[in-house]
């Protein structure tokens, strides 16, 4: 199949928008690692992103790149890929970024990103380029993950409740442990989202020919990676963070750490098996199962609902601003 050969100044600049999207997945998703330790008031807003920043980048030490492997060879054939599928995917996700970062919706950056590949992928061969055991898995990781984060967050707050310490005890102990359960779905947070870009450019580099014959993930693009996530956690909104830690229910940091942790052991999880989920799925799933644990009448089944909403419509609303992208880039080119 043929595919569009770049110079190399063309090259820099798409490796740039990608590294801009992860950049904005760490504006957009901030939220997900302090949204927790901001809501039970353990750390200041300020304080909490460059917690979050910093164990973001050093989840590079912990993890391998499965999940970018899965990125990109495992949901569109690395075959079909070149420049203008890149440009394509890169464009839908970040559009569909921006305008759910705009409206405060704790959407899924991950999921947009898949979307956008498999909308490009598709403008450009149709359904035979998509690599559908991947597509399929990463689409049960919609569902599995929150579930994941919601049952384990869930029997923490059920097993710790039966702990006999007096409120003032638990309050003191858990604002403690919560530096170490937030530091923990940091480092997870870090190493499923960064690995997604990673995917990405490694997969642009492998179809220009700069990766040979076996596809793999230069290291200087994983410390670019992370380094971009880092830096965009640094400069995330508030928006999303009282959507997640203060308007879907009221947090404690016994309950926030029970909810982090959930979410952490879900999210290290999946990395290590290579499945990219969502961040931002998993940490709502935590949320919500802390809340109904302690009880069900005090989560906001609405909004939750809407969350919902926006997480099923990510994959199509960015699938087709993927294919939008591509098509006009193709008409161009």
């Amino acid at each position: 199949m043929d595919v569009i050969t770049l110079a190399l100044p063309l090259l820099i600049g798409l490796i740039v928008v990608a590294l801009a999207f992860d950049f904005l997945n760490g504006l957009h998703d901030a939220a997900n690692s302090i949204a927790t330790i901001v809501s039970t008031r353990v750390l200041r807003p300020q304080h909490a992103v460059v917690w979050a920043a910093f164990f973001n980048f050093v989840a590079f030490l912990i993890f391998g790149a499965h999940v970018a492997q899965t990125v990109g060879t495992g949901i569109v054939s690395s075959q079909v890929v070149d420049p203008l599928v890149v440009f394509g995917a890169l464009v839908g996700a970040i559009v569909w970024n921006v305008v759910t970062w705009a409206m405060g919706i704790p959407s899924s950056s991950s999921h947009a990103l898949i979307g956008g590949l498999v909308g490009a992928a598709v403008a450009k061969v149709g359904v035979k380029g998509i690599v559908w055991k991947g597509l399929i898995t990463t689409s049960a990781a919609i569902v599995l993950s929150p579930v994941s984060g919601f049952i384990l967050a869930m029997l923490l707050f059920l097993i710790v409740s039966f702990a006999r310490y007096t409120p003032y005890a638990v309050d003191r102990l858990f604002r403690s442990l919560q530096f170490v359960s937030a530091s923990l779905y940091s480092i997870g947070h870090g190493g499923n989202d960064a690995q997604k870009t990673m995917g990405i450019i490694a997969v642009l580099l492998y179809s220009q020919g700069y990766l040979g014959s076996e596809f793999y993930v230069p290291y200087w693009v994983m410390i670019a990676c992370y380094a971009a996530m880092g830096l965009g956690t640094l400069v995330g909104g508030w928006r999303i963070v009282r959507t997640l830690g203060l308007r879907i229910t009221r947090l404690t940091p016994f309950q926030g750490f029970c909810a982090e942790t959930g979410g952490a052991i879900t999210l290290f999880a999946a990395t290590e098996l290579g499945i990219p989920v969502s961040t931002t799925h998993t940490i709502t799933g935590s949320i919500i199962g802390v809340g109904t644990a302690r009880s069900p009448a005090q989560v906001r089944w609405r909004l939750a609902n809407n969350i919902v909403v926006a997480w099923i419509i990510t994959i199509p609303a960015s699938a087709f601003m993927g294919a939008v992208a591509y098509a006009v880039a193709a008409w161009l080119v």
